[in-house]
C-alpha cells in the first residue's frame, strides 16, 4: 500500500483533529497526524496564540510545530464573530469567558455569549484560517459560514459554539447535524478545500514518515 504524505496538525484538541481527519479523507495523498505523536511537549501552543488576527495565530502555531518536528505542519485559528458585539469574540473565542466551577470552557463561553448579545441582532459567522507550513512554502486559506445565534443550546455533537449556531439555509445548529452534514458546509471544510486546491495546483510533495 502506498504510504501517505504526512502533515502534522498543530493542535491539542482531539475533537478538532477528528474533524480535520474526516475533512482530509477526501484527499488520500495526505495523512493528517496529531503533532503530539511526534512532539512530546506541546505546551508552547498555549502561549503563541496571542495575536490579534486568525492568520498570525495560525502562523505562530504552524511555525512552532514545523520547527520542532521538521514535517509539514497545519494550524488553524477559528472564531465566532457576532454582529451585535462588533465582531467579538473573534480571535478570543476559545477564551472568551472566565472559567466557572461546574462548567466546561465551552459551556462558560456559550452562556456568556448569549448574555452579552441580549436582545440585539443575532447575525453571526464562523471563520477559519488555515496555514500550511513546510520548508520554503507557506500556504493560507480562509473559510466563512454565515448564520445566527440562538438563545438555548441544541444538540450534542461538535464543540465550541456549535450548539448555539444555526447556519443560513438550515434549521439545525451545528451540534444537531451529523458530521457529514456539518462538513459539507462548515468554515473548516471551506478552508480545507481552498487550501488543498492550492496544494494540488502547485503539485506540492510532503515528507513521508
Amino acid at each position: 500500500m502506498r504510504q501517505s504524505n504526512i502533515i502534522l496538525l498543530a493542535s491539542q484538541n482531539r475533537e478538532k483533529y477528528e474533524e480535520f481527519k474526516t475533512l482530509f479523507s477526501s484527499y488520500p495523498e495526505v495523512e493528517i497526524t496529531p503533532a503530539n505523536e511526534y512532539i512530546r511537549n506541546l505546551e508552547g501552543l498555549k502561549y503563541v496564540e496571542r495575536h490579534d488576527t486568525y492568520l498570525e495565530n495560525a502562523m505562530a502555531k504552524a511555525r512552532l510545530v514545523n520547527q520542532a518536528a521538521h514535517y509539514a505542519s497545519l494550524a488553524d485559528d477559528s472564531g465566532l464573530e457576532c454582529a451585535a458585539l462588533g465582531g467579538k469574540p473573534g480571535v478570543r473565542s476559545h477564551r472568551y469567558a472566565t472559567p466557572r466551577p461546574g462548567l466546561s470552557q465551552d459551556e462558560a463561553n456559550t452562556q456568556f455569549l448569549i448574555k452579552e448579545i441580549g436582545k440585539s441582532t443575532r447575525d453571526a459567522r464562523f471563520v477559519c484560517t488555515l496555514v500550511l507550513l513546510m520548508e520554503g512554502i507557506m500556504l493560507q486559506a480562509t473559510g466563512v459560514v454565515e448564520g445566527t445565534i440562538i438563545d438555548c443550546p441544541r444538540g450534542k455533537n461538535g464543540f465550541g459554539y456549535d450548539p448555539v449556531f444555526v447556519p443560513k439555509g438550515s434549521n439545525k445548529t451545528f451540534a444537531e447535524m451529523t458530521a457529514n452534514e456539518k462538513n459539507a458546509i462548515s468554515h473548516r471544510a471551506k478552508a480545507v478545500h481552498a487550501l488543498m486546491n492550492q496544494v494540488r495546483t502547485h503539485a506540492i510533495v510532503f515528507a513521508k514518515p
